[in-house]
């Protein structure tokens, strides 16, 4: 479903043009409302990677800090939060005090005289992750076909930009053709993961020449080498799913280390 689908035509234009634009951003909806709210169920916006507002209605600045503070957080870890801005009186009355998290809702404190209690609903969007394949090795070119059925937007060069909350993995498939420049060149940037499709041995060896060209040995042990996990994969489809399902347990476990956070 389109952003089109759900939300007005202004909020979708905004929506698409921070899709366009590679930007995070969050979708906010007020979920539940009890006693005098400026904002009524249903109310939506989207909210920048800084925390405000850029289209959209939760109402006033009751809110505003409480889903500022929630919206960095899903950025930060990728996970949904739902946030509650409740009287003070209400929060003494449950046992829970302001920023307290319990079971799976964020608290905070409504100190306007409306008193009113808001849920609000906020959903982190971030950029599709980016997986860099270097070389032009058949592993490599099945991998560049079939990751973007799952979600990954591919490159076939080291991009030294880094957008915030965008997971970056850069796999050397190289196999034979500048193996060492390539290795160099994908742990030299801004990336999440590493992974060089070769023999233990043969990363041995350029772990030796990166080493001794001044690349740290803490920089080499984060190389997944071989590359993929060991499901006896034989022919270069079968190496490139290897390695499309060690990408997806990266991209699952960074956020369920959010959602624990």
């Amino acid at each position: 479903m389109t952003p089109a689908e759900v939300f007005s035509t202004d909020l979708a234009e905004t929506a698409q043009s921070l899709r366009a634009e590679e930007q995070p951003f969050a979708f906010a909806t007020i979920v539940r409302t009890a006693g005098t709210t400026a904002a009524k169920p249903g109310a939506k916006a989207i909210i920048g990677a800084d925390g405000t507002i850029l289209h959209g209605f939760l109402g006033g600045g009751c809110t505003r800090g409480a889903v500022k503070r929630a919206t960095l957080e899903a950025l930060e870890t990728g996970a949904p939060r739902l946030v509650s801005v409740a009287p003070e009186d209400f929060l003494n009355d449950i046992g829970v005090s302001a920023g307290a998290m319990v079971e799976g809702i964020q608290y905070a404190r409504n100190g306007c005289p409306s008193r009113g209690t808001i849920d609000i609903f906020i959903e982190p969007c971030l950029p599709m992750p980016e997986l860099t394949v270097l070389g032009t090795s058949p592993v490599a070119e099945a991998l560049a076909q079939i990751a973007p059925q799952f979600h990954w937007s591919i490159s076939r060069a080291v991009d030294e930009g880094s957008i915030p909350g965008k997971l970056k993995a850069v796999v050397v498939a190289t196999q034979g053709q500048g193996d060492l420049d390539a290795l160099r060149d994908a742990l030299a940037s801004e990336t999440n993961y590493v992974a060089f499709v070769g023999s233990k041995k043969k990363f041995s060896a350029l772990s030796k020449k990166l080493s001794a060209a001044g690349v740290s040995e803490a920089s080499l042990a984060t190389v997944s080498a071989p590359a993929g996990l060991d499901i006896g994969a034989v022919t270069p489809e079968e190496i490139a799913l290897s390695i499309l399902a060690d990408l997806i347990s990266v991209r699952r476990t960074s956020v369920e280390r959010g959602q624990n956070a």
